[in-house]
């Protein structure tokens, strides 16, 4: 009797874990939102941007794609490049780029030319940008091992080919102190020294990796002699460091650590005096796209593991816990410059696959400075443009000749958010946790919500994403906004998705030309722009309204409320 009662409550539990099974597959999805309820103010972490290519900021598409970026920033957009003391003629290429900005004469004394460092800043700085400026890398002249130099890499070759002489140590740390020094100096000099105070100045690029061919030792003298250099010439200067890849591995959370000890409590190779300047801490986080069985299938987990990683090693320290945190570069993967032809798993990056990741993934960083009470200054997308390049290649950019992508589309809905993100809940947005160890993989795609208010209005982001790139049929998602201080308010909604907001499917549409005519880049152009789907004004009863919305697999919308 006994094995039989066991056996029927078996069998009752298992059917009770189908039912519930079916439920959660079935769970239509409810988006309830607070606007009394305040969690933080709501900083815009998202307006860092970066690439390889620093010759790309003054040309045509480049100046084009910065004044929409600064335009859409309430704040401003600090934006990262490297390169920006290599040895060249200043002409761009695929992960390279040059300003000559320091080279020797015959006796090897130096020579300092800032003319096209100065055409990259002034281009910032005319738009109300900052630099997030990056001291590297080595120039040809200073290097302990100046050849091979510049390099010819294309999609598809080895991506080892880049690292050349700029990657070494110098042979003269004196000089490249200096060089450092008048850098900052001739930046004080020509913006001002309030203008300059408003930068951050780091050193080098992920040199736990490919980037650097010396050992740790030696970046971090390379370290403590350019900080002392900028130092010297503003000691009101901020510099920080170490942008470190893969931040969440043994090998990377190792130098770290070590680096921050190094800062704190070790002995400075430029001054001779224990420790070294830090005011901002960097690291990177990347995600890991696959091609599975033909599909791309995107993974969330490894890059929100590496910011969990460099915000808990950021706050272990009683010195760095207070420290503005940057996350240097902040993608769904690593090589922006390597396109989808030669890299499949990449082909995310035209459609609405990188609109709803990003809007997703940021919300989660957002999370994890709650959880681990970081101090979260800014994530850059290593994401710009890529000049007189083909046409939607599937490079990780913001833009394509001069159009804009729907990845823009979802930073502009960010540039709208204001004054406090406030409480949210969704039925169908998955724990941090979970996607912290697998990423997003199960039956239901992750419906979310990120909520901003101030005195006069209230933005609701709401996303339906997947790792999985396939499109499904439109879910309702039913949102409640309570606490609502007015009678009245207008009600805007802006979407992304397959037919809004999507200059991608547009140019699929005509036939993926290669050379569009001028009317078809007015119209992909239009296409380009964040385009709005409801536009009316409504009465409020006790303070809350409910507003169905439909979003199809990968779309992302904002609920934008105004009132007087």
């Amino acid at each position: 009797m006994i094995k039989l009662s066991n056996y029927f409550l078996a069998a009752f539990s298992f059917f009770c874990l189908i039912v519930q099974a079916q439920d959660s597959k079935n769970e239509k999805a409810s988006i309830t939102v607070d606007l009394k309820n305040k969690i933080a103010p709501m900083q815009p972490v998202w307006a860092w941007f970066g690439y390889d290519e620093p010759n790309y900021t003054y040309m045509k598409d480049g100046k084009k794609l910065l004044s929409e970026i600064a335009e859409l920033s309430p704040v401003p957009v600090y934006v990262r490049t490297h390169s920006l003391l290599v040895s060249g003629d200043g002409v761009a290429a695929l992960k390279w780029g040059s300003t000559n900005a320091y080279t020797e004469d015959a006796n090897g004394n130096p020579v300092y030319n800032w003319k096209i460092m100065d055409s990259i800043f002034d281009t910032y700085v005319k738009r109300g940008m900052k630099p997030l400026a990056q001291i590297g890398f080595m120039p040809e002249a200073l290097s302990t091992h100046p050849s091979p130099y510049r390099h010819y890499w294309k999609p598809g070759d080895p991506y080892t080919d880049i690292i050349t002489g700029w990657a070494y140590p110098p042979k003269d740390y004196d000089k490249w102190r200096n060089l450092v020094y008048e850098w900052v100096k001739h930046s004080v000099e020509r913006y001002g020294k309030k203008e300059v105070e408003s930068w951050y100045w780091e050193v080098w690029n992920e040199a736990n990796g490919h980037y650097w061919k010396g050992t740790q030792e030696e970046f971090f003298k390379l370290y403590d002699y350019a900080a002392d250099g900028v130092k010297r010439a503003l000691p009101t200067a901020k510099i920080g460091g170490l942008n470190v890849a893969g931040t969440s591995g043994k090998g990377a959370t190792s130098w770290m650590n070590n680096f921050i000890k190094h800062c704190i409590s070790g002995t400075n190779y430029a001054t001779g005096k224990t420790g070294s300047p830090l005011d901002a801490i960097l690291f990177h986080a990347k995600g890991r796209p696959k091609l599975v069985d033909g599909t791309v299938v995107m993974d969330m987990a490894p890059q929100l593991r590496d910011i969990r990683a460099g915000f808990e090693i950021t706050m272990s320290y009683p010195e760095t816990k207070k420290l503005p945190i940057i996350i240097g570069e902040s993608d769904p993967e690593g090589c922006a410059a390597c396109g989808m032809a030669t890299n499949p798993e990449n082909a995310y990056r035209n459609g609405t696959m990188y609109s709803s990741y990003t809007a997703a993934s940021f919300a989660r960083k957002y999370l994890l400075a709650d959880e681990t009470k970081a101090n979260f200054l800014g994530a850059v997308s290593w994401s710009f443009e890529f000049e007189n390049q083909p046409w939607f290649y599937g490079f990780r950019d913001l833009a394509t000749n001069g159009v804009d992508k729907p990845v823009l589309n979802v930073f502009r809905m960010f540039g709208m958010m204001k004054g406090d993100r406030i409480a949210a809940e969704s039925n169908r947005m998955l724990p941090l946790k979970t996607i912290l160890e697998k990423s997003i993989r199960g039956e239901q795609s992750d419906i979310g919500v990120l909520a901003t208010a101030d005195t006069k209005s209230s933005e609701v982001m709401i996303w339906n994403y997947h790792d999985k790139d396939e499109i499904l049929a439109a879910e309702t998602v039913n949102v409640t906004i309570n606490n609502i201080p007015a009678k009245k308010a207008d009600v805007t909604i802006y979407l992304i998705d397959q037919n809004h907001s999507n200059s991608y499917e547009v140019w699929k549409k005509m036939g993926s030309p290669q050379n569009p005519t001028s009317e078809q880049i007015t119209t992909l152009e239009k296409s380009g722009k964040l385009e709005t789907i409801s536009n009316k004004k409504i009465k409020i009863e006790s303070g809350k309204i409910a507003l169905p919305v439909e979003l199809k697999r990968q779309a992302v919308a904002l609920i934008k409320l105004d009132w007087k």
